[in-house]
């Protein structure tokens, strides 16, 4: 390099023996010499050091070693592309090319590309995205909204044409037939596709009023950390953690995990276990009723056994407090019956007939009060016991009608198709079995 220096000066002072050079010439021919004799581009590993992020986007630090220093400038274009944060004492490998910045006399090194020493782009900026996010608190627990036991109205954000949006459909629908689904469209990779499903995610909570959602349901297949990395991206993450509708993420395969399931409300390990996550099954929660049905079935037996003990034991006291009472008139009829004996009997007997025919109709009276009152009250018993009846309207005409195929109560025309069988169950556990030809 210095003899190629020395040779450009001498062919100058062939054309003139005496050349005075300004600042800047000495500076251009420094440029034209370094680049006529370095590669067009360098890779050059170092430990960043000094490092600044200046207002205009554009960052300066050097690279060292443990012999040298190397200026650098990366400009905000550049800057930009970088997934990760350069910090002072991190090793990378930058790749640029000298060139001499004339307003200082100095060649720096003009960095375009920047990779960590040892470990991928991406990893390091997934490390530092998830170290900065949880600081900030939004893996926290608190901040997690619940999800519905039992959702109607999910919400969708995935690729229209890929396979997670029919894994999450079959998924779904296979456990809780009932819901009704609606996809938003969105890109699942590539440049700018977090800040378009953000976008989205943040439409639908705007439209939320009238979309009614309970879920919304974010995700796609399985790829690599570049494909999934729209799922890592800050923006995203915000969106996701800032939504009033509880969001669900269910992104790649099962061991890729991403900052978008960190912050989620809910996770599912692959689009195919939303609707595990999601929603209820339809047959668990049948078995569940049928279980209640029986367990509700032998409590109402329990009470009416219960009534009738009740009964048996009023009767009883009943029975005995009549027996009681006859005694105890009895002992009183004949404690008169002396006194008479002891006195004209002829004189008292018509006013002691009539004590006595009193008393017997007060008897009578008592008795039949204490019937009525213990009659009352069965009927009060039964009539409460037959309002616990689930099915006690069909005695009075109603019918309950389920579709064979679906197994599911037929309320609309919608619940049930051409050619479908329906079961009508009437009073006293009777059933007719239908098939549809016109609705």
């Amino acid at each position: 390099m210095i003899g190629a220096f020395a040779h450009i000066i001498a062919a100058k002072m062939q054309n003139s023996k005496i050349k005075i050079y300004t600042v800047s010439e000495v500076n251009l021919l420094i440029k034209e010499i370094l680049e006529n004799n370095l590669p067009g581009r360098l890779t050059v590993t170092g430990e960043i050091t000094d490092f600044k992020l200046h207002h205009s986007g554009h960052c300066y630090f050097s690279l060292k070693d443990e012999n040298a220093l190397l200026p650098c400038v990366m400009w905000k274009s550049n800057f930009q592309k970088l997934k990760f944060k350069p910090e002072n004492g991190m090793a990378i490998l930058s790749k640029g090319f000298i060139d001499v910045y004339s307003p200082q006399g100095k060649y720096q090194f003009y960095v375009e590309k920047i990779e960590p020493a040892g470990i991928g782009a991406l990893q390091l900026a997934f490390e530092q995205m998830v170290k900065k996010l949880q600081a900030q608190g939004l893996f926290d627990e608190a901040h997690k909204k619940p999800i519905p036991k039992y959702p109607e109205r999910i919400g969708i954000l995935t690729s229209e044409s890929g396979a997670a949006i029919e894994d999450i459909k079959d998924s779904i629908w296979n456990r809780w037939p009932c819901a009704r689904l609606f996809l938003y469209p969105v890109p699942v990779q590539g440049e700018g596709a977090a800040n378009i499903i953000a976008a989205a995610l943040c439409d639908v909570n705007k439209r939320n009023n009238k979309l009614k959602l309970d879920i919304i349901i974010v995700g796609r297949g399985g790829g690599s950390l570049e494909d999934l990395w729209a799922f890592n991206e800050e923006v995203l993450a915000r969106a996701i953690f800032d939504s009033k509708i509880p969001v669900i993420s269910a992104v790649g395969h099962e061991i890729d995990t991403t900052i978008a399931d960190f912050v989620a409300d809910a996770r599912a390990s692959t689009p195919t276990k939303a609707g595990v996550v999601a929603v209820p099954d339809m047959q668990e929660l049948l078995e569940q009723l049928g279980y209640l049905n029986e367990k509700l079935g032998s409590k109402v037996k329990l009470l009416i056994n219960n009534a009738k003990q009740q009964a048996d034991e009023l009767w009883t006291r009943l029975t005995s407090s009549i027996k009681q009472m006859l005694a105890e008139t009895r002992v009183e009829l004949y404690a008169i019956q002396e006194k008479v004996r002891k006195i004209e009997p002829h004189r008292l007997l018509g006013k002691k007939t009539v004590d006595l025919n009193n008393l017997q109709s007060r008897t009578n009276t008592s008795i039949k009060a204490v019937f009525n009152n213990s009659r009352i009250q069965l009927t009060a018993i039964a009539n409460r016991l037959a309002a616990m009846n689930p099915k006690s309207v069909l005695q009075r005409g109603y019918t309950i009608t389920t579709n064979k195929r679906t197994r599911l109560l037929v309320k609309n025309l919608d619940d049930v198709q051409i050619e479908d069988y329906i079961i009508t169950e009437l009073a006293r556990e009777k059933t007719i079995e239908s098939k549809v030809t016109k609705k």
